[in-house]
């Protein structure tokens, strides 16, 4: 078996999580081979009882074959992989295993990543309309996480303009959340790129979304948050960019306004305020 098959089977497999398989793929390329058994695998996951039971259990059940087949048509990004972005790569906790569906070359492009709250204002609509119009024949693409509110319109905007998008979801692909946005998860696949991390039917889930809202973070060369409330997920993907050495601006508003407390307080705390278009262009092409 291949180092990439195997890291693929163990992201599909039940019992071993993310920081397992790291340590799995750090000793096999430390000793330069592919670790065959589930006893090999176990202890160099440094599972507990419990999990090295499940993991035994799991590896070769019929769901997990049958998780294989489902699986095998798929478009897969592995850290191992020439065109796995040197962006993702430098991030924090770099996925190790991505799903794809759509246009793979658009992980090579300059990626601008839009976030802000899910129950956006008429503001937000208005102000991701008026920054990303100017931008139509940027060669950006730009990034969100195809949720309610900011997301949505981001991703709206990008296809209106023809622009590129990205859209990182926290469920298998072949899941909508919110329901809502089916007609546009579907288009983002067609004509853009959809990544997850998660395996065919895995249902939206609380922490599925600081997780991806980590990819976003690592994926972009700079992230404009447009609205958020304080202590907001908006301000984990901001948080996680700077943690990644990217530009983060904030849209401005009202200081009396509950969803633009996140944002002013970003650019009290260093972040640039983003009035125009130009002001995203300078932070993209003077990091890059």
């Amino acid at each position: 078996m291949h180092l990439r098959s195997l890291l693929i089977r163990l992201h599909l497999a039940e019992g071993i999580g993310y920081a397992g398989i790291a340590k799995v793929l750090h000793v096999c390329l430390r000793q330069h081979r592919v670790l065959t058994t589930v006893a090999e695998i176990s202890q160099a996951a440094h599972l507990t009882t419990k999990a090295a039971r499940r993991f035994r259990t799991d590896w070769g059940s019929d769901r997990f074959n049958q998780a294989i087949e489902c699986h095998r048509g798929l478009a897969i990004l592995t850290i191992l992989d020439t065109d796995y972005p040197i962006t993702l790569m430098e991030s924090y906790q770099p996925p190790l295993v991505l799903f794809l569906q759509g246009n793979r070359s658009l992980l090579a492009t300059t990626q601008l990543a839009v976030v802000g709250a899910r129950r956006a204002s008429p503001y937000a609509a208005r102000c991701v309309e008026q920054l990303l119009t100017p931008l139509a024949t940027s060669n950006l693409t730009i990034v969100s996480g195809l949720a309610q509110g900011t997301d949505s319109c981001a991703h709206h905007q990008a296809l209106r303009l023809k622009l590129p998008t990205i859209g990182v979801i926290g469920t298998g692909l072949d899941v909508v959340y919110p329901r809502t946005n089916l007609a546009l998860q579907r288009e983002v696949g067609q004509v853009g790129l959809l990544i997850s991390e998660y395996p065919l039917g895995s249902p939206p889930a609380r922490f599925h979304f600081p997780e991806r809202n980590r990819i976003i973070a690592g994926l972009c060369q700079a992230i404009v948050v447009v609205e958020a409330r304080e202590h907001s997920g908006s301000l984990i993907t901001a948080n996680l960019a700077l943690q990644n050495n990217r530009n983060v601006l904030a849209v401005p508003g009202p200081i009396d306004a509950p969803m633009s407390v996140g944002c002013n307080q970003l650019i009290l705390a260093g972040a640039k305020p983003v009035l125009n278009s130009r002001h995203i262009i300078e932070e993209i092409y003077h990091k890059i």
